[in-house]
């Protein structure tokens, strides 16, 4: 049984399908957990995604990343979307805080299969830093707007069309961010890519 995350909430969504195929909801993190979690969650000051594996994590935060990387996790997803994740390398990474130049309008890589997001803040009053899945590559479009509050999540298969992104936020704006890709390989590139990035940022800031 996963410790952190009620598999029932991934269960219960529903597959949309418009503007691509995705599931979201809210309550994916049980209650009991949320104080540990958020006392736990890694004091990372610079902005961008930086891979679980390379920061040190423990308490409720540890259990979460391991019921990420669950076989009955990718089970409940590959229910949903009729795929097989668990026979699909994945990577988990966590952001704590977000720079003006984030959030533009993206697809993700072809590299990626699904991508899942898991928002960990108490509460969001900004109106800006709230996650838009998009028709099109322009912010605008959008057909729905996530706040990025704790328990609030998003899953998505990747294509051409899955744009999405958010208006500019600077500030703290924690997420864990769970994605499968097509192969080895490509976890390979995308690690990689993350310490060059975890390098630079540590010599020149951001």
């Amino acid at each position: 049984m996963t410790r952190v995350l009620d598999l029932d909430v991934i269960r219960r969504a529903e597959v949309r399908s418009e503007p691509f195929v995705f599931i979201s909801g809210q309550g994916l993190v049980r209650p009991e957990t949320a104080a540990d979690l958020r006392a736990s969650f890694p004091d990372i000051r610079h902005s961008g995604f930086h891979p679980v594996d390379s920061i040190k994590a423990g308490g409720a935060f540890a259990d979460l990343t391991d019921d990420l990387r669950d076989t009955e996790f990718g089970a409940a997803l590959g229910e949903k979307f009729g795929r097989d994740f668990n026979n699909l390398p994945q990577l988990v990474t966590v952001r704590r805080v977000s720079a003006p130049h984030e959030g533009r309008a993206h697809t993700d890589g072809d590299k990626k299969v699904m991508s899942l997001l898991l928002y960990l803040n108490d509460a969001w009053t900004s109106p800006d830093g709230r996650l838009r899945l998009l028709r099109s590559a322009s912010l605008d479009d959008s057909v729905l707007e996530i706040p990025p509050i704790t328990g609030t999540f998003v899953a998505f298969l990747r294509s051409d069309s899955s744009w999405h992104g958010h208006t500019p936020f600077t500030g703290e704006r924690r997420v864990v961010q769970a994605a499968w890709l097509r192969d080895r390989q490509a976890l390979e590139k995308k690690e990689a890519s993350h310490r060059l990035s975890g390098v630079l940022k540590r010599l020149f800031g951001g």
